[in-house]
């Protein structure tokens, strides 16, 4: 019978993330996979004990929390070595654990010193002839590898939007308090302020049930001879802020603004979705103003429905890569899609 150490950590306001409980569903599935029954949760940050009455209905035979200040933000120096004692001390021979930008490099470096090997980006995990087996695409989401490793622990780490978030009840959760001494100059980085990628408008949102893509053409010359960036602009804000979507981009649309040229002021590189962006797993996703070329959509493999808009009939989208195709002007459609949506919020 194996044992499986869960790693979790808190979020700015002191309680769990979706990632964190997409973690747990995975831990989950590997224990009902392998028949095992010695499961081990591990919550670090500050808030980390509250954050515990999260947990409850989760077969966890034990929780254990780190929420000494030192631990409170994330440190890749602190947080390995919490990684590395707790590791040590459960000898598990599974550790799983969120991919988030707080553990991608702690954990993997902590079970590295206790003896372990660590997987990144795990989408699937199954059992065959008792041998757990992982899941994850390569290649820039093109081809995905089933694979399996001797080492032991062996860490997982849990690709965002990959399993369902585990559903809890409320309740009390008893844990215990574990205490790790930092050696001296360990803790010598300090966080000293977080600042935003954007200001204004919020425009990336992992937890949307709604992908917005801006293509290039917003700012291209529209039917009238002119460009409309800003009546673009507000279309696409207020878009966003009725909906809760999450804002995505074209290649050319984020070149155009590193560029220097005239482009939607909120848009960054984080917004750019395809070969050479991000692969977001929204349920849905509404692009606008994009041809729907190969480079772009390769982004959309886990968007579960798509829909388009473009004057253009036989664009990309037309072609197969999208479930609906609007072709209609964006600027109209968004323009009368607003205006219903601020109906329906009065």
């Amino acid at each position: 019978m194996g044992r499986l150490l869960v790693f979790l950590h808190t979020e700015e306001e002191g309680k769990l993330g979706r990632t964190a409980f997409e973690a747990l569903t995975a831990a989950r599935e590997v224990c009902e996979a392998l028949n095992w029954d010695d499961l081990i949760v591990a919550v670090i940050g500050a808030g980390a004990d509250k954050a515990t009455a999260e947990l409850s209905g989760f077969p966890a035979k034990q929780v254990v929390v780190l929420d000494a200040p030192e631990f409170s933000k994330p440190r890749y120096s602190t947080d390995s070595l919490a990684a590395y004692e707790i590791v040590t001390r459960f000898k598990p021979d599974v550790v799983v654990g969120p991919n988030t930008s707080r553990f991608q490099r702690a954990l993997p470096g902590g079970i590295y010193r206790a003896g372990g090997k660590t997987d990144t980006h795990i989408c699937a995990v199954f059992a065959r002839d008792r041998q757990l087996f992982a899941k994850k695409w390569i290649y820039r989401q093109r081809i995905e590898v089933t694979f399996t490793r001797t080492s032991k622990p062996w860490g997982l780490l849990v690709e965002p939007g990959a399993f369902k978030p585990a559903k809890m009840s409320t309740g009390s959760v008893g844990f215990e308090k574990i205490v790790i001494p930092i050696p001296e100059g360990l803790d010598r980085t300090v966080v000293l302020e977080v600042k935003g990628a954007i200001s204004g408008v919020q425009t990336v949102r992992p937890d949307a049930d709604l992908l917005f893509v801006a293509g290039a053409g917003w700012t291209k010359k529209q039917s009238d001879g002119q460009i409309h960036l800003n009546e673009a602009e507000e279309l696409i804000k207020e878009f966003l802020e009725l909906t809760g979507a999450s804002l995505g981009s074209t290649k050319s649309l984020v070149d155009l603004s590193a560029e220097g040229a005239a482009t939607l002021s909120f848009l960054t590189p984080l917004n750019q979705v395809g070969q050479t962006g991000s692969t977001p797993r929204h349920p849905r996703g509404l692009a606008t103003c994009c041809h729907g070329e190969e480079p772009h959509t390769v982004g959309w493999r886990f968007i579960n429905e798509r829909r388009a808009i473009n004057l253009d009939p036989n664009c990309g989208w037309a072609r197969g890569k999208a479930d609906v195709l609007y072709v209609a002007d964006a600027f109209a459609v968004i323009r009368k899609v607003n205006e219903l949506l601020r109906q329906l919020k009065k």
